[in-house]
C-alpha cells in the first residue's frame, strides 16, 4: 500500500539555507518509502515551494509532489485555519484502499497542528499523525521519524499509567481496602465514572454504619483531582435541622430578621458553593425545606430568610439516607419532586454481612486504623486470628452497626491486648460481648414487643410471633380494648350478626396468657 504524507510547507523550517529541511527529509527516510508528498502552500511562498519540490525530485525521484494552493488571510486564526482545512478534507477523495494515509505535523503553524489533530481523531482525515525528527536526536544524518498511532491502547506505557490511575481512583473510593466483592467492585467501579464526569445529585442508600458520609468525603476528594469542582465539602446531618432554625441553617439568615448584630448567617448552601453538599439522614428534612433545597439544585440560586434578593450556589448534592427508595416514596419521608431528582444516580451501599470474603481485608484494615490510634503495634495470635474470622464471616454474624460494630471490636481487642498479643480468650471474650449488645439492641422489633410483656417469648411459635406482635401494637395505640377489636377484627366482622369484637380480642390474648392490662401497661 503507498504511502501518502499531507503536511504544510514550513515556510521557515524548509528554507533552503537550513541543515535540516524536515519536507525533504521526509521523503529519503530508507524504512518508509513515501509515494506522494502533498505540500498545502499560501501563494505568497510559491517560489519556495516550487525550489522544495525541484529538491524533492532530486533527492527522491519515486516520490510525487504535489503541490497544493492554500491561501490564509491569517495562519493563526483557529477558525479559518479549521475551516479551510474541513473543507479541503470533504473534497479530497480518500482511498483507503490504495494507499496510507499520514499528515506531517512538524510543519505549520501550532494552530494548524492542532487543527491536523483534531481533523485526524474523529476521521474526517483517515491518516495517521507523523512527526519529523532532527538529525542531532537521531543516529542518522537524514533525520528521522516518529509516527503517532491515535489508539492510545498501544501504547504500553501510557495504557498502563492510564490503568494504575484508574485503579488508583477506584482504591481510594474503597478505602484501599482489596475487596474481593464484585457486586461491591461494580458499585465503586460505576460511582468513579459518574462522579468523574457527571454533577448531577448522587443518593447514597445504606443501613447504618455503612460508612455514607466516609464515602462521601471520598467522593469529594475524587471530584477535587478531577477538577470538577474547587470548593470545600460541607457535611450536614438534617436529624439535626429541626424547628424554627432549620431554614436557617440551610439557606441562612439576615440581620433583620432578629434584628440583632451577630444573627446573620451564610447558611450551608452558601458554604457549599464551588463544592459539595452532604446532606445525612436526607429523609429526616423538614418538607418546607425539601422544596426549597430542590429549586437550589435545579436553579442554582436561593434565599436566605429576610432577604429579597437571590444568591447563586453551585455545588454537588450528594444525599444519603438509611432507607430504600420504596420506603421513601411509601411513607413521604422525601417530597415526591426531590425524590425523583435524586433517583438519577442511586448507589445502594451494601451491608458488612453480605461481604463475607471481604471480611479479612476489613479486619486488617480496622486493626491498622487501632494501631494508629492508640500508637501501638497489635499482633494477632493465629487461632484466635482464625476464630475471629470465622464468627465474622458466619451467616448468623448480623453486625447491624456495620463497621461501626467491627471497628468498635477490634478497637476494645486491641485497646485490652496485653504486651501487644490478641489471644483465643480474648477473642472469645469479645464474640460473647458482641452477641450480648446485639441481643439487647433487639435487632427483631417483634421480638423487642413480645420481650416487654410475655413471660416466655421463647415458647411462642415463629408463625405466631409476627401477628402477635402486630396485635399488640395495635392494642398499645387503641384508646380501648373495644377499639382495638374493631380494628383488628373490620374486615371478618362485617359478615357476622354478632359483633363482640372485645370478646374474640380478649380470646385471642388468653391463648399467649395475656390480657388488655398487661399489654398495654407494659407498653
Amino acid at each position: 500500500m503507498r504511502n501518502v504524507v499531507i503536511g504544510f510547507l514550513g515556510t521557515s523550517l524548509d528554507q533552503t539555507r537550513r541543515s535540516w529541511r524536515p519536507s525533504l527529509q521526509l521523503c529519503s527516510q530508507p524504512d518508509f518509502p513515501l509515494a506522494r508528498l502533498e505540500l498545502l502552500y499560501d501563494p505568497r511562498y510559491e517560489k519556495l515551494a516550487r525550489s522544495l519540490a525541484r529538491d524533492i525530485e532530486a533527492e527522491s525521484p519515486d516520490t510525487e509532489t504535489l503541490l497544493v494552493e492554500f491561501p490564509l488571510d491569517n495562519p493563526w486564526d483557529f477558525q479559518e485555519v479549521y475551516g479551510k482545512l474541513y473543507d479541503f478534507a470533504q473534497n479530497y477523495g480518500f482511498d483507503e484502499d490504495r494507499e496510507r494515509y499520514h499528515v506531517h505535523l512538524t510543519t505549520g503553524t501550532h494552530v494548524a497542528q492542532i487543527c491536523w489533530f483534531l481533523l485526524t481523531e474523529s476521521r474526517h482525515i483517515p491518516a495517521g499523525l507523523l512527526q519529523s525528527v532532527p538529525p542531532y536526536k537521531t543516529d542518522t544524518e537524514r533525520g528521522g521519524i516518529d509516527i503517532i498511532d491515535l489508539d492510545l491502547a498501544r501504547y504500553n506505557a501510557l495504557q498502563h499509567r492510564f490503568e494504575a490511575t484508574a485503579r488508583a481512583y477506584s482504591g481510594r473510593l474503597r478505602g484501599n481496602i482489596d475487596t474481593k466483592n464484585r457486586p461491591f467492585l461494580s458499585l465503586i467501579d460505576k460511582m468513579e465514572q459518574v462522579v468523574s464526569l457527571s454533577d448531577e445529585p448522587i443518593l447514597l442508600l445504606g443501613e447504618t454504619g455503612t460508612g455514607k458520609t466516609t464515602l462521601a468525603a471520598r467522593l469529594h476528594e475524587l471530584k477535587l483531582q478531577r477538577r470538577r469542582l474547587k470548593g470545600r465539602l460541607v457535611t450536614v446531618n438534617c436529624a439535626g435541622l429541626q424547628g424554627p432554625h432549620a431554614l436557617a441553617s440551610l439557606f441562612g439568615q439576615r440581620r433583620n430578621v432578629a434584628g440583632l448584630a451577630g444573627t446573620e448567617r451564610a447558611g450551608f448552601i452558601s458554604e457549599a458553593n464551588g463544592g459539595m453538599l452532604f446532606l445525612d439522614n436526607i429523609d429526616c428534612l423538614p418538607q418546607a425545606e425539601q422544596g426549597l433545597l430542590l429549586d437550589a439544585v435545579e436553579s442554582g440560586t436561593f434565599y436566605p430568610l429576610g432577604s429579597d434578593t437571590a444568591l447563586s450556589s453551585r455545588f454537588h448534592l450528594v444525599a444519603a439516607t438509611r432507607h430504600s427508595v420504596a420506603e421513601l416514596a411509601r411513607n413521604k419521608l422525601l417530597r415526591p419532586d426531590l425524590l425523583t431528582r435524586l433517583m438519577l444516580w442511586v448507589f445502594p451501599l451494601p451491608a458488612l454481612r453480605t461481604r463475607p470474603e471481604d471480611m479479612e481485608a476489613e479486619i486488617a484494615h480496622e486493626l491498622e486504623k487501632a494501631e494508629k490510634r492508640l500508637s501501638v503495634k497489635i499482633g494477632l495470635n493465629k487461632d484466635a486470628q482464625a476464630r475471629y474470622l470465622r464468627f465474622a464471616r458466619d451467616a448468623g454474624s448480623l453486625w447491624p452497626g456495620n463497621y461501626r460494630d467491627l471497628g468498635a471490636s477490634i478497637t476494645r481487642l486491641c485497646t485490652l491486648a496485653e504486651r501487644g498479643r490478641i489471644t483465643l480468650p480474648m477473642v472469645d471474650t469479645e464474640i460473647a460481648l458482641l452477641r450480648e449488645q446485639w441481643h439487647a439492641l433487639a435487632l427483631e422489633p417483634d421480638q423487642a414487643v413480645l420481650d416487654s410483656c410475655c413471660e416466655a417469648p421463647e415458647t411462642i411459635d415463629p408463625f405466631d410471633r409476627a401477628q402477635l406482635a402486630s396485635v399488640i401494637g395495635t392494642c398499645r395505640s387503641s384508646a380501648s380494648l373495644s377499639a382495638a377489636g374493631r380494628q383488628l377484627f373490620a374486615v371478618s366482622r362485617q359478615g357476622k350478626t354478632s359483633q363482640n369484637d372485645s370478646d374474640r380480642l380478649r380470646k385471642y390474648l388468653a391463648r399467649f396468657d395475656l390480657d388488655w392490662e398487661r399489654v398495654t401497661k407494659s407498653g
